[in-house]
């Protein structure tokens, strides 16, 4: 259980990772979304949300950093190349940056992940995830969209040995997919957690993760130049 002492507010960092070399889609986090760079709808969302206190970009590129500060971002360090690898895993990067910032006197007290390649996020979801966090006390907070009920571990198959069998036992029973049980996936537009939990966990998600659950609307990851087309696609149509 996490709190703050009564009368205080924890203090949020939102931390944007964007390193450069992207494989799937090169140079998209400064490349002009529908008018703006991709950067620039993350950093958006994380000040129009009213619950950061720092927006800080994290990334190995100067190109990058300069597109960061001028849609608001604070830039107060490069990522080092050796975390900006193709399979850098993001806890050293969200401990990189959470140890820079202590190196210059400041901690915060709730980290949100926010990343550049989900567009369609919306001030509401950062906010939403931030107030859900400190309200339930849990160790994090994720936005999940409900799975198509077709594609429900109650309702699909696995192929075993040539035979088609259902993935779960129970899923035996289940005839119809709108009897399946719903299911959930995360999402990745907003990750919320403690720093505490970062500490104590070694991760973002700790023992009591919380969902926020997202409309699929708002829900996209650019990963392919066919992602980028349909965020340009839903942006045009907000």
């Amino acid at each position: 259980m996490h709190a703050t002492p009564p009368g205080s507010r924890p203090t949020v960092l939102a931390i944007v990772p964007a390193r450069g070399g992207s494989k799937g889609v090169p140079g998209k986090n400064t490349r002009p979304l529908a008018g703006k760079p991709l950067l620039a709808y993350t950093a958006e969302a994380a000040r129009q949300s009213g619950v950061c206190d720092r927006a800080v970009l994290s990334t190995d590129s100067a190109d990058i950093a300069d597109v960061g500060r001028q849609s608001g971002l604070e830039v107060p360090f490069l990522r080092p190349a050796a975390l900006a690898a193709d399979d850098t895993p993001m806890l050293p990067v969200l401990t990189h940056a959470l140890g820079m910032l202590a190196a210059e006197g400041w901690q915060p007290d709730i980290v949100v992940l926010l990343q550049p390649t989900s567009p369609l996020r919306r001030p509401e979801h950062v906010r939403a995830a931030v107030e859900q966090l400190i309200a339930s006390g849990a160790d994090s907070v994720v936005t999940v969209v409900e799975v198509p009920r077709h594609l429900s571990p109650d309702y699909v198959m696995r192929i075993d040995e040539g035979r088609l069998q259902p993935f779960l036992p129970e899923g035996a029973r289940v005839t119809r997919r709108q009897d399946a049980r719903p299911a959930y996936s995360r999402e990745g537009t907003v990750y919320a957690c403690w720093r505490s939990t970062i500490e104590q966990y070694g991760g973002i998600y700790g023992h009591d993760c919380r969902p926020l659950l997202v409309d699929p609307r708002d829900s996209l990851s650019i990963d392919s130049e066919a992602d980028w087309a349909e965020a340009e696609r839903r942006i045009a149509g907000r």
